[in-house]
């Protein structure tokens, strides 16, 4: 009998066994609800899709009229970003930091004597460069999407911050704003203009720079120790009813104008919206891809090009990483689906992906 008992207990003990290791097993996946073999299947697919988009892109780089090749590599890019679990997989990961680390190498390379060069990094991020200064707007290492891996290296960020002159932050949200990156530039003397709201309870407040959030008032910020002065515009923009969102439009010494928007969305704001055309001549406009009404945005800033953000931030539920057909189909480019097509916007949509670049020279786009 007692053999009996210390067979049985010897199978229970091996079957709790064997269904731990299956469970482990199960939870080292990327996707739980597959196996080894098709996961590793889809990690395969994600490195020949990223390998071929990346290809394409590095031989057709942001342009107007933008070349089919690169708009299919765009579309290619929703593919593979629209896999539930892709910030898990190496590829992805790898996809992002290489394209930043390219876009350092080039920041660092790069001089400009005329004109803007603008580089988009991650999300919402971007960096400008003109003869006299750097601009960081909403600089971000990805540590939004939560997922170990996937963010931009710690080094790579320090590069960026160090050829910055000044950061601009939208709002408080962590795919647009990152209090260790913020520090950073305040540890170099570096200033960092922020809404009122963002890290109210953080000893790092007492030193962000908060303008006022005032339509058509041009507010001075001097940058460089001192060497160069910025007019800035703080315009009070919203996400929804309650987040506070700043609009910068940020008019450097050679009187180019920028004007990234955060996370704008916020019908009521549309009063000052419209206006913006009246008052101030607009070069580039970067609001995010999925504001209210884009065309009505374009029609209020009348900007002399878009560059839009926020495209598959990683941090996102798949129905909100807003791929780059969507900004194609309220640029009246593609057709929607369900048949509901956006008017679209007359000026040039200037579509970039982690770690491109875009010349802006004024004198072409005059109107």
């Amino acid at each position: 009998m007692k053999k009996i008992i210390s067979i049985a207990g010897l199978l229970v003990l091996i079957t709790l066994s064997y269904a731990q290791n299956i469970q482990s097993k199960s939870s080292d996946l990327i996707d739980p609800t597959l196996n080894e073999r098709q996961n590793q299947f889809l990690n395969d697919e994600a490195e020949a899709l990223l390998l071929q988009a990346n290809r394409v892109l590095t031989n057709y780089p942001p342009g107007w009229p933008e070349p089919i090749n690169r708009r299919s590599a765009l579309l290619l890019l929703d593919g593979v970003f629209h896999d539930v679990y892709a910030p898990h997989r190496p590829a992805v990961q790898s996809f992002l930091k290489s394209r930043i680390k390219k876009a350092v190498n080039e920041i660092e390379q790069t001089e400009i004597l005329n004109g803007a060069r603008i580089w988009k990094l991650y999300n919402h991020g971007l960096i400008i460069r003109t003869r006299s200064l750097t601009i960081g707007f909403d600089l971000v290492s990805g540590k939004s999407a939560n997922i170990e891996g996937f963010s931009v290296e710690i080094d790579d960020i320090n590069r960026l911050i160090n050829q910055c002159d000044v950061l601009f932050i939208s709002h408080l949200h962590k795919d647009h704003a990152e209090e260790s990156i913020a520090q950073f530039f305040i540890n170099q003397g570096k200033p960092v203009v922020a809404p009122p709201g963002v890290w109210k309870d953080k000893p790092i407040y007492t030193q962000i720079t908060h303008l006022k959030r005032v339509s058509n008032i041009i507010q001075p910020l001097s940058v460089k120790n001192g060497q160069e002065e910025l007019k800035v515009i703080v315009y009070p923009g919203h996400q929804g009813e309650n987040t506070e969102n700043n609009v910068y439009l940020v008019i450097t010494p050679e009187g180019l104008s920028f004007s990234q928007m955060g996370d704008q969305y916020n019908h009521d704001d549309f009063e000052w919206i419209d206006e913006v055309k009246n008052n101030y001549v607009v070069d580039i406009l970067m609001p995010n891809c999925w504001t209210e009404d884009i065309a009505r945005v374009a029609k209020g800033f009348n900007p002399a090009i878009i560059i839009t953000g926020h495209e598959n931030e990683m941090g996102h539920t798949i129905d909100h990483r807003e791929p780059y057909w969507l900004s194609y189909q309220r640029k009246g480019i593609l057709n929607s689906p369900e048949g509901n097509n956006d008017p679209g916007y007359d000026c040039p949509l200037i579509l970039m992906t982690w770690g491109e670049s875009y010349y802006y020279k004024k004198e072409n786009y005059l109107k």
